[in-house]
């Protein structure tokens, strides 16, 4: 979880130097060969987003500049500072350049809570895991799910192909991880896409809490590799499953198992891998 105190105000934010160069078909570079061609490719986005709640300055992360009132949803709720959306009265996104200020208005018992969460990280320094307090953030106690069925086998035929083709940014830039939500037909229902792979998670939980969508029917996907914080976020939205494109880790495995999440490696040549639920002993 990113360090959440001492973050500078929005006014604070300054926007980064940009390159003369840039257009609209990318950055021109020169290969490192003794011809020294010169050829442009398209960059991913990123930006400063700095994000105050009730005009109380809380933190600033790199995100690409795209679905952001998805991601500020999201990120919300996966950090704990809001029990549900309905607690975000209203986000107003302002441009600084290439640094964007989120000002977010959220409801008196969220926005108590949230200051009750910094005075008991007032003594903290630094970023990073620092103190009891910064512990329990980083391992929270978190609600154990009902059990949910696993997804059928077939949706998750060549979804590594079907994932490809969903990322309209990555296949223009690359250097960006994608969440998705598969619906139950089958079907990818939602991509969201961003530099952080913790806010693309973000962003669709925030797409699908304000779009209103069934979580239990279907299951979420991400691209990167699978850690601890993407299953507190899953827990957090109420995922009933998740599946990732790169092997988990064993502590996310426990806390999966523990939490009743399904949980699912998708290899890259072989079956795919239940994690969680435990396979019973044969």
């Amino acid at each position: 979880m990113p360090c959440l105190i001492a973050r500078p105000a929005a006014a604070e934010v300054r926007a980064p130097d940009t390159s003369a160069d840039a257009a609209v078909d990318g950055y021109t570079y020169a290969e490192l060969t003794p011809e020294s061609d010169i050829g442009s490719a398209p960059l991913a986005d990123e930006v400063a987003l700095a994000i105050a709640y009730n005009g109380l300055s809380q933190a600033v992360m790199m995100v690409s500049p795209n679905d952001l009132e998805d991601f500020v949803h999201g990120f919300s709720l996966g950090a704990g500072f809001i029990e549900s959306i309905d607690d975000i009265y209203d986000i107003r996104l302002t441009p600084h350049g290439d640094a964007i200020a989120a000002e977010v208005q959220v409801s008196n018992r969220a926005f108590w809570a949230l200051k009750e969460q910094r005075r008991q990280l007032a003594g903290n320094t630094g970023c990073g895991l620092c103190g009891v307090e910064a512990l329990d953030q980083a391992l929270p106690n978190l609600p154990v799910l009902p059990s949910a069925p696993l997804p059928p086998a077939a949706h998750l035929a060549g979804l590594r192909e079907r994932v490809n083709a969903a990322q309209e940014i990555a296949r223009r830039s690359g250097a960006v991880h994608a969440a998705l939500f598969v619906d139950g037909s089958g079907e990818i229902r939602l991509c969201r896409e961003d530099i952080g792979r913790h806010n693309a998670l973000d962003k669709l939980i925030g797409a699908l809490k304000r779009q209103r969508l069934d979580l239990r029917d279907g299951f979420a996907v991400v691209t990167s590799r699978c850690s601890l914080e993407l299953i507190h976020k899953a827990l957090r939205a109420g995922l009933p499953t998740l599946v990732s494109l790169s092997a988990p880790t064993a502590l996310t495995v426990q806390w999966a198992r523990e939490h009743n999440l399904n949980l699912i490696h998708l290899p890259h040549r072989s079956a795919p891998r239940v994690y969680s639920p435990a396979p019973k002993a044969v």
